[in-house]
């Protein structure tokens, strides 16, 4: 699959092994959402707000430290503008009011397998690409060992090689 990293935007492209159907609920559902990235009060309509609580700590099955510089994020909720929303096809909102842009995740059917494309436009510079690519990157990961059942041993190191990446990529 194809990624595209500049410092004005990001591209994700992931083939997950399960029907179109299932993603999207790993997308709106909040509690499944929480399980991959954040969950948080959801209301599914363009203009609706879109919940986050930061709750990383949930998202390794083993106890693992939460890098320091991460600290203050913990247990922090904040709530995004619903942007587009075409169930089970396509789900847009706001990032930071819209400040750091929108990100578009769009799914496509392809063989009895979902296409998962993340777009996260607006980006306000190298700091940010770095940031929410390093992010996405990572929590993508743990989406598709979700979706196959699989366990998340430690969500910090896949974010730490995921910001290496990203870093390399802008090099």
């Amino acid at each position: 699959m194809m990624d595209t990293i500049t410092t004005a935007t990001l591209r994700f492209e992931r083939l997950l092994d399960a029907p179109v159907e299932k993603v999207w609920r790993y997308l709106v559902d909040p509690e499944l959402r929480a399980r991959w990235f954040m969950g948080g009060p959801t209301e599914l309509k363009v203009g609706g707000g879109f919940g986050l609580k930061m709750d990383h700590d949930n998202l390794s099955d083993q106890a693992v430290p939460t890098p320091e510089k991460y600290w203050p994020c913990l247990g922090t909720s904040w709530e995004e503008r619903i942007t587009r929303y075409e169930p089970p096809h396509l789900l847009a909102f706001t990032w930071d009011g819209g400040a750091a842009g929108e990100v578009t995740f769009a799914l496509s059917a392809t063989g009895g397998k979902t296409l998962l494309v993340l777009t996260h436009t607006g980006l306000r510079g190298r700091d940010d690409a770095v940031n929410f690519g390093g992010g996405w990157h990572s929590h993508l990961a743990v989406l598709e060992k979700r979706i196959k059942g699989e366990a998340v041993p430690d969500f910090w190191a896949l974010h730490a090689q995921a910001e290496q990446m990203v870093e390399k990529a802008l090099a």
